[in-house]
């Protein structure tokens, strides 16, 4: 029996990381390191710090990674792309390219016989007025082809500014850490989500950049996945054991 991946967060192309062309590469060594060994790969959103695809272009670079989902598809991975807030604007190019499952909301579904809840995690849970506001604009199919007019070399400087501009307004340019059991909004949702879906057994969020391994009842599990910039870590199944770990190269057995 094959294992199943998940991971989230690379936020790649981000003006806000340094040496983008190793943190790609970094990426993808880990996905080469895991392709006899996967059954599917759940990229759980973010994994671009902004995409934009015009109707006869998209943005330029990613080639390590685009090439080496679309290596992993042709071999028989399945390969599921959740958008997140960042790459909300990925529509057809990754699919008919790549060979990618695209998500676009959460989804369950069973994997060996557990019934998983697999979501970005954006807007869940969130009371915040503004972002529910701007992730309403950003899903907006008017403002969608309003942006597209803009000539790409002016679109993609706008939208990878903003991203910039987002993360180095936070402390360090860092996610809030952990705020508890009792007030991180997405251990709130799952609670609230399981009261009226107790068949399921494993919630996996991205979007926090935080590591979190939570027991929410004896039989319901929760993680948070971390990230692909300075965490490098990642959840794996084998059908039997689900663990988060970290990718350290030369070291890790992935």
């Amino acid at each position: 029996m094959k294992n199943v991946y998940f991971l989230s967060d690379a936020h790649l192309g981000s003006l806000a990381i340094d040496h983008s062309r190793m943190h790609e590469r970094r990426l993808v060594r880990f996905l080469d390191s895991i392709k006899h060994k996967a059954a599917a790969v759940y990229l759980l959103g973010d994994m671009f710090d902004f995409w934009y695809e015009h109707k006869y272009t998209v943005p330029k670079g990613y080639t390590r990674f685009l090439g080496k989902l679309s290596e992993l598809t042709d071999m028989g991975v399945e390969v599921h792309f959740f958008t997140g807030n960042h790459d909300i604007w990925a529509y057809s190019y990754l699919e008919e390219e790549c060979g990618v499952i695209m998500h676009r909301k959460p989804i369950t579904t069973d994997i060996y016989g557990k019934v998983f809840y697999l979501a970005h995690g954006d807007g869940l849970g969130d009371p915040d007025i503004k972002f529910k506001l701007l992730r309403r604009m950003f899903h907006n199919t008017i403002c969608q082809r309003l942006f597209s007019a803009i000539h790409p070399r002016w679109s993609m400087w706008l939208g990878l500014t903003w991203a910039k501009h987002s993360r180095m307004k936070r402390i360090n340019g860092e996610e809030p850490p952990y705020m508890g059991e009792n007030k991180e909004h997405l251990v709130l949702y799952a609670k609230q989500y399981m009261k009226s879906h107790p068949n399921v057994d494993v919630f996996i969020f991205g979007h926090r950049h935080i590591e979190l391994d939570l027991n929410l009842s004896k039989n319901v599990r929760m993680m948070i996945l971390g990230d692909w910039i300075s965490q490098f870590t990642y959840v794996v199944f084998d059908g039997d054991h689900l663990l988060l770990e970290e990718y350290e190269e030369g070291l890790s057995q992935p």
